[in-house]
């Protein structure tokens, strides 16, 4: 089988759980070909350096530095829209002329490819379409919720273009999307495949746990710019000069891999996953983004009840996460 995996570059999320994904196809014996954009493609680059790599159009998304994203969101639909038919033409003029059996899109939308008819007699030579996805509904602000409805139309109309979907959380009432994936009825095409996180939950020996520094506090940020950097100065601000060892994993895989210290706070651009697994488990508090994809290595290292989890400004999604996870007294929103 030959795939090719693509996610979105809008954080590292959407790249991070594409991992246990690639690792799944390439222990089967699959051809695995890494495309994308941006940061969320260099860390998948970073992480599977023997693979091919083939980049795809730019997104370039920003935040707007107030509390609400609505007119930064609303300012730059037309580009967001712009580049999903850019993405869907690069990709068909990719499948024109190399085959692939299997493309999965963590929320790239214009990923997908009409489906053309086999002729009768011929062997298939179709490619499956997956689409990943948490987020069946669009979160929007209170004052907007009246188009989540619209919103989810429009979403589901796009799964409808795709072979599969999957959703990566699990099926019952012991889920952490809440709401997100479970509100209205699946698509046809659509099915749960549980959490999915990069992590590979390895119990640290003695040894590994004498010979690594521990930090009080590991704070693990991504996101977009400028709300990323803002997050990470106020932590600077919080901790500096107190007797908390703090580590900020800054989520930047573009920079050079350059170690800084101020103090009592470390700072580094990003770290592989067993160094960062080991330095989660160890710290007694941790501080991120209530995105999905970190919620879901939270869970699968069973440290949801010693995170704080500060919902991006003007972000929905991420701000109903950390209350739908407060409320089941699992984490404490900030």
């Amino acid at each position: 089988m030959k795939v090719l995996v693509a996610p979105l570059n809008w954080g590292l999320g959407h790249a991070t759980r594409c991992i246990p994904l690639i690792k799944k196809y390439m222990a089967d014996g699959a051809e695995v070909v890494i495309a994308g954009d941006g940061e969320s493609f260099s860390l998948l680059r970073k992480q599977f350096p023997d693979l091919r790599a083939l980049p795809f159009p730019e997104l370039n998304m920003t935040y707007g530095k107030h509390n609400t994203q609505v007119w930064a969101m609303a300012k730059a639909l037309p580009r967001l829209i712009i580049w999903g038919i850019k993405d869907h033409y690069a990709l068909k003029n990719l499948l024109s002329w190399e085959h692939f059996d299997r493309v999965v899109s963590d929320n790239r939308f214009g990923f997908y490819i009409s489906l053309i008819p086999e002729k009768p007699g011929q062997p298939s030579s179709r490619t499956e379409t997956i689409y990943i996805t948490h987020q069946l509904v669009i979160k929007t602000p209170h004052w907007l919720c009246g188009l989540e409805p619209l919103l989810a139309s429009i979403h589901r109309h796009i799964i409808s273009k795709y072979t599969q979907c999957w959703i990566p959380d699990n099926a019952g009432t012991d889920n952490l999307s809440g709401e997100l994936s479970h509100k209205y009825a699946l698509p046809r095409n659509a099915r749960f495949i549980g959490p999915l996180s990069r992590f590979p939950v390895l119990t640290p020996n003695k040894t590994e746990e004498n010979e690594q520094e521990k930090y009080d506090v590991v704070a693990v940020l991504s996101g977009l710019e400028p709300q990323r950097s803002r997050l990470e100065q106020q932590i600077i601000k919080d901790y500096q000069g107190t007797e908390k060892k703090v580590l900020i994993v800054r989520g930047k895989p573009n920079e050079p891999n350059t170690v800084i210290t101020h103090n009592n706070i470390t700072l580094v651009p990003t770290l592989n996953d067993a160094d960062l697994q080991k330095q989660i488990l160890a710290a007694d508090t941790i501080i991120a983004r209530s995105g999905y994809s970190t919620i879901m290595d939270l869970y699968a290292l069973n440290c949801l009840d010693k995170a704080t989890l500060i919902p991006t400004p003007g972000q929905p999604e991420q701000v109903y996460l950390a209350h739908y996870l407060e409320r089941r007294k699992q984490t404490p929103a900030k």
